[in-house]
């Protein structure tokens, strides 16, 4: 099951910079950290999760297989992307596969670093990104009422039902709200496949010498993004970069040390974005291997072993389920059952955030 998150900006944002060292921190891990490359603008990214360690210190696994994210680096856009400026088309057939979308927002001043818009202001960067979206929005939705009235005429009650979605999500476009403040049910507008209907998160870019507490330009995006709701993460993707070619673990957290960090700001983004597709994380440990799996929350129990096999989801049984706390606490399996922390659940259960999980299934 991949999840992917758009990185999208302007020109000079730094954008590239920040995925790149996103690609370079997971290449300098542990081997036991799967990394791969998809294309040149995707990477598979792995989700920092202290919990896995501690299962896998208990049970003796031999390895250790975190989750993951895809992180796609889209191509800069321009004002008029929407109408095919710059990278237009590109930029939005990509920007169509994401789950959700990181505006890398730029909130330095650098002499050397010119700017499309000839200015810094963060604010109206991130209008722009959203406009274009917006724009694009508004054409598709244009472009596919007619349609759908026509059908709707013939008695076609799937068009009737998308029809009253549509208008909504119309008159919303034409105030220059995205798809999602229509106030809609997710899965309604999902059908749509709307750019701006998907979850939002900001990344203020800034300087080396604001990456512990940001600026008066990040906190404006940060207030911003606090009035919609939407994750704020403040970095600085120069130094992400140099942390990313550090050798060791220690070299890395003795250089955020000297910077007044206490983790990277990749990892922050890393969370915020699997918090922002409203993702859990199931293990499964055993002597071979301690594994992360995502799932969104919500899920039920066969439709998450599915995620690890096909064939565990349709021969689904039970879930032998022990929650992570108590499986570290306990100091295991064999102690979790002898203090009654053991439990098997049905088909119905909702799995959820840090359960141990073993399947039961029939072939």
């Amino acid at each position: 099951m991949g999840f992917k998150c758009g990185i999208v900006g302007l020109p000079n944002v730094g954008k590239s910079t920040l995925f790149n060292a996103l690609l370079s921190t997971q290449q300098a891990e542990a081997a036991n950290y799967p990394f791969c490359t998809i294309e040149p603008n995707v990477g598979r990214v792995s989700v920092p999760d202290e919990r896995l360690e501690k299962l896998a210190a208990i049970a003796g696994s031999a390895q250790i297989i975190p989750t993951q994210l895809e992180f796609v680096d889209i191509a800069g856009l321009v004002r008029g992307a929407s109408k095919g400026e710059g990278l237009g088309n590109q930029f939005l057939s990509h920007i169509r596969e994401v789950d959700a979308i990181i505006y890398v927002l730029r909130c330095f001043e650098d002499g050397n670093v010119t700017h499309v818009e000839t200015s810094i202001d963060p604010m109206r960067d991130a209008d722009i990104v959203e406009t274009e979206l917006v724009l694009a929005d508004l054409e598709s939705i244009e472009k596919r009422l007619p349609n759908s009235q026509k059908k709707a005429k013939g008695g076609d009650k799937e068009s009737i039902e998308q029809i009253t979605v549509m208008e909504r999500v119309l008159k919303t476009l034409n105030e220059g709200k995205p798809a999602r403040a229509a106030g809609i049910e997710p899965k309604s507008l999902q059908a749509l496949q709307l750019l701006t209907s998907k979850p939002v998160m900001f990344v203020c870019n800034v300087d080396e010498a604001s990456a512990a507490s940001g600026n008066a330009m990040s906190a404006k995006i940060e207030e911003m993004a606090k009035k919609r709701h939407a994750p704020c993460v403040v970095i600085s993707a120069r130094i992400e970069a140099e942390i990313a070619m550090l050798p060791t673990a220690q070299d890395k957290q003795e250089f955020l040390s000297s910077l007044g960090l206490k983790e990277t700001g990749l990892a922050r983004i890393i969370r915020a974005g699997y918090s922002l597709l409203d993702l859990v994380t199931y293990f499964t440990v055993g002597p071979k291997e301690a594994r992360a799996w995502t799932i969104v929350r919500g899920t039920q129990g066969p439709a998450a072993a599915g995620v690890i096999h096909t064939d565990f989801e349709k021969g689904f049984i039970r879930a032998e389920t022990i929650a992570c706390a108590d499986y570290v606490t306990l100091g295991g399996e064999a102690r979790a059952k002898e203090a009654g922390k053991f439990r098997l659940e049905g088909k119905e259960y909702v799995v959820q955030d840090g359960d141990v999980l073993h399947f039961r299934f029939n072939t």
